[in-house]
């Protein structure tokens, strides 16, 4: 059937851009696309298990680690708006098929980075599960808007989204048991030459095992999804300029609200990839890596419910306010845990999860707000914004090397959070026309 024009748009969060879409009736395709927003929450939280793992056994600084950060969401950057143009030349489930199989050959690459022990050869491998990530995110917003009348749009969404975080809050848990649970007694730090060579590949392979379990979870979705390709007849995807939106930074509200997508994209993946280390410490709660890494799934497990939390508050109270408020006890639990010890430094740190549940798509709508016709360019430049989540978390690790603290170096994530109170501040009224 015919469609009307659909914009793309892309989170993490999975929140939607604007679109005024048709709608098909295939009931089972919906399972697959909240399948979807499963697997890729579910995968790029995996990073934060990965990271200690990877850190202990290279060796690596703070710094060092977080690139696994960086390449990650550098495909955001690199990635976003060129998967925009695929999915707009080859349709929704094409692009799926196409995002779902370069996040397999990503996972495969995780082989022959174990096999030669190579640390640049996992983050080779990690950007392209990345770019697969960007692409499946691409097309699965829009896709739900697509696979329903439209007065049920938004709960099919919070549908999609809770899915989105039920990824996030079970995957770490998993790969928790299964990467940081087999860290052999031995420590990288002790061995050197050929021996250093030898543990590293042996203690890559649970990692490469972990992918490769996804690399063919993912090749069956891909087949399942591929059967379904002409499902969607006659879509119609509306075209533009892959560089429009650029010009809409010099909107104070927009420039603002872009702004403050990067500070809370890479605040909350750099609390979340140092959360293991953290935890660890024996002024903090002294936690086994295994234990630490189960400890993430509350971190993202207070996203979840918050979400519930706050879409019923939304309809009642100023976004604006509610931004603000949650963003201040962001600030306030970074503050409890840098400045206390022991479980109150653990649980403060985890519960900043539940303050960044409804961040996203408030600062998402409070910068477009009265975009008209130019929504979906705004949608645009959200997703490059999302390359804060590899800038932050690197600064975040630097600061933590050169300083020797990893409660300092919270320091960070603390003004990117203070900053997105400003704005809660400034955009607590509604847009002018």
């Amino acid at each position: 059937m015919a469609m009307a024009p659909t914009t793309v748009a892309n989170s993490p969060d999975g929140t939607p851009g604007t679109s005024d879409v048709g709608h098909v009736e295939a009931p089972n395709l919906r399972y697959f696309v909240m399948a979807l927003f499963f697997i890729f929450g579910g995968i790029t939280s995996l990073n934060d298990v990965i990271i200690p793992k990877l850190k202990e056994l290279f060796t690596l600084n703070y710094t060092q680690a977080m690139l696994v950060q960086f390449c990650f969401f550098t495909a955001y950057l690199l990635i976003g708006i060129p998967g925009a143009q695929l999915v707009k030349k080859i349709g929704y489930m094409r692009g799926a098929v196409a995002g779902l199989l370069t996040m397999m050959v990503g996972c495969l690459l995780f082989i022959p980075a174990s096999q030669t022990a190579t640390y640049g050869l996992f983050l080779l491998a990690l950007f392209v599960l990345a770019s697969g990530v960007v692409v499946v995110q691409v097309v699965a917003n829009p896709l739900i808007s697509l696979l329903g009348p439209a007065k049920t749009v938004h709960s099919r969404l919070t549908f999609a989204q809770a899915f989105n975080s039920l990824g996030t809050t079970i995957f770490p848990r998993v790969g928790s048991a299964l990467i940081l649970g087999s860290l052999a007694g031995v420590s990288a730090a002790t061995l050197s030459g050929p021996a250093l060579d030898q543990y590293r590949t042996n203690e890559t392979q649970v990692i490469v095992q972990t992918y490769i379990g996804l690399a063919v979870a993912l090749a069956v979705i891909a087949a399942i999804v591929w059967m379904f390709r002409n499902a969607l007849h006659g879509e119609t995807i509306e075209h533009s300029s892959p560089t429009a939106g650029f010009a809409l930074l010099r909107r104070p509200r927009f420039g603002f609200g872009a702004l403050c997508i990067f500070l809370y994209v890479g605040a909350e993946v750099s609390i979340g990839s140092l959360i293991v280390n953290y935890l660890m410490q024996s002024s903090v709660m002294g936690l086994s890596d295994q234990s630490a890494g189960n400890m993430i799934a509350y971190y993202w497990g207070g996203a979840m419910v918050g979400r519930f939390l706050g879409s019923a508050l939304l309809r009642v109270l100023s976004p604006g306010k509610i931004l603000a408020s949650v963003a201040a006890g962001a600030v306030a639990l970074i503050l409890i845990s840098a400045n206390s010890s022991g479980h109150v430094a653990g649980y403060s740190l985890l519960a900043i999860g539940l303050m960044n549940s409804i961040m996203f798509p408030t600062i998402f709508s409070l910068a477009c707000e009265r975009l008209g016709a130019r929504a979906a360019d705004g949608s645009g430049i959200i997703n490059v914004a999302i390359f804060g989540g590899a800038v932050v978390p690197l600064l975040t690790g630097a600061l933590a090397d050169l300083s020797g603290s990893l409660a300092f170096a919270l320091l960070i994530p603390a003004l990117c959070y203070a900053i997105i109170l400003a704005f809660g501040i400034y955009a607590r009224r509604p847009a002018e026309a």
